[in-house]
């Protein structure tokens, strides 16, 4: 089993940044992609960014790209969602996810392991 925790929500005003972190314990070896996903009030569950090994590692929704950097420092079995140039519509939880499997993407159904959320409120 992996458990994952996030930290480093808050409230930021629209321009400003946050990083969010996620640390790993447990089977951590056998993880091989992170992602991670956001949910808005009233919307369903979207995703965000994802790193795997490998070529073409390194994945984004187009609603982030450019303003967004995933990140993980294995030695330290942490993830990373550098989030910059934030806009009231990045307000929601976020949320990190961890699979074994190198192939996969956007599908949230694809990775077993799960954060409990973290807030991210940006303001106008």
């Amino acid at each position: 089993q992996v458990q994952l925790v996030e930290s480093g929500g808050g409230l930021v005003q629209a321009g400003g940044s946050l990083r969010l972190s996620c640390a790993a314990s447990g089977r951590t070896f056998s993880i091989n992609t992170v992602g991670w996903f956001r949910q808005a009030p009233g919307k369903e569950r979207e995703f965000v960014a994802r790193n795997s090994w490998g070529a073409g590692s390194t994945y984004y929704a187009n609603s982030v790209k450019g303003r967004f950097t995933i990140s993980r420092d294995n030695a330290k079995n942490t993830m990373y969602l550098q989030m910059n140039n934030l806009k009231p519509e990045d307000t929601a939880v976020y949320y990190c996810a961890a699979s074994r499997a190198y192939s996969v993407y956007g599908n949230q159904n694809d990775y077993p392991y799960w954060g409990q959320g973290t807030q991210v409120t940006v303001s106008s």
